[in-house]
């Protein structure tokens, strides 16, 4: 089982487009969106969610008012600002924690007198098991305000992994979160390959560059792709040429083209909209990639 995770320094350079079309040349991949914070490849793949889960991580801190004698000493205690007071009805303070702004740290449920502070499990979300029309797809939506993508993308990407080996499917395709933090850590570590895509921009260059040391840094070898290359070629080639320093496989470009938007209104895959310009560049990508794998999947490309 080989499993290709597409990430980026920033958001909008195109992941999601090119993890979709991936689905559609590859035929028999399992997806997975790990772009937990703002999930949305289900806008292209329509899924049938088939299976539906709570995802509780975490503890949060909850004020037992009738057993809370109003000392105070939560208040004092919370570092975070999550303890809050407001007049009460009867004329008395009560105190409330606010569930956006508690770290979970546990501090007020410890020292609290009356031991009227209860420390539940948190809900953070959801996670789902869906079929598409380009295969099985494991993806999740991080409630408001919740925190532990990090934990929730491990969730979908094992996931992912039972569901390809239960169906036989020999690849996994997993649209990454973008930057370098916790959620982009938690997809990358153990991935069989890793394409970074970028803009021909001063900030899509410095983004590049923070992706692939992360990269390095784990020992996972990486290609790029360069969107949009030619509103910029000479800055394409400096990118790609850094890329090449960095110890980085450049796997191609891919020109500018509305197709990617005229596709998305559509809710169908690049691929699937056209086969020239940018479709005929992401066939290309694909077969660099795939041969970077050492996949070729049921279609032979």
């Amino acid at each position: 089982m080989r499993e290709l995770v597409v990430i980026s320094g920033k958001g909008g350079t195109g992941k999601t487009s090119l993890v979709a079309s991936f689905a559609a040349l590859a035929g028999d991949a399992v997806l997975a969106d790990c772009d937990v914070d703002a999930a949305d490849l289900h806008l292209i793949v329509a899924p049938d969610v088939k299976e539906r889960h709570e995802f509780r991580s975490g503890h949060e801190a909850v004020i037992r008012q009738p057993d809370c004698t109003g000392c105070g000493a939560c208040l004092q205690l919370c570092r975070f600002g999550a303890v809050r007071a407001d007049d009460g009805t009867a004329g008395e303070t009560e105190f409330y924690v606010d569930p956006t702004a508690c770290e979970g740290c546990g501090v007020c449920v410890r020292f609290c007198p009356a031991g009227a502070i209860d420390f539940p499990e948190r809900s953070c979300g959801e996670w789902f098991v869906s079929d598409t029309r380009l295969g099985p797809m494991v993806h999740a939506r991080l409630g408001v305000a919740a925190e532990n993508s990090g934990k929730l993308v491990s969730v979908v990407r094992k996931k992912a992994r039972e569901v390809a080996a239960e169906r036989g499917r020999p690849l996994i395709l997993v649209d990454g979160p973008p930057g370098i933090g916790c959620p982009v850590i938690a997809s990358m570590t153990g991935a069989s390959g890793v394409l970074a895509v970028t803009e021909p921009t001063l900030s899509g260059d410095h983004d590049l560059k923070r992706v692939l040391g992360l990269g390095r840094h784990f020992g996972i070898s990486a290609t790029v792709c360069v969107n949009k290359w030619d509103i910029a070629p000479r800055m394409t080639v400096q990118i790609e040429n850094a890329a090449a320093r960095a110890g980085a496989t450049v796997a191609g470009r891919i020109p500018y083209d509305r197709a990617f938007t005229d596709a998305m209104i559509q809710g169908a895959t690049v691929v699937e909209h056209q086969h020239d310009g940018a479709a005929s560049a992401i066939r290309r990508v694909w077969s660099f990639v795939s041969e970077e794998l050492a996949w070729t999947g049921r279609s032979g490309k």
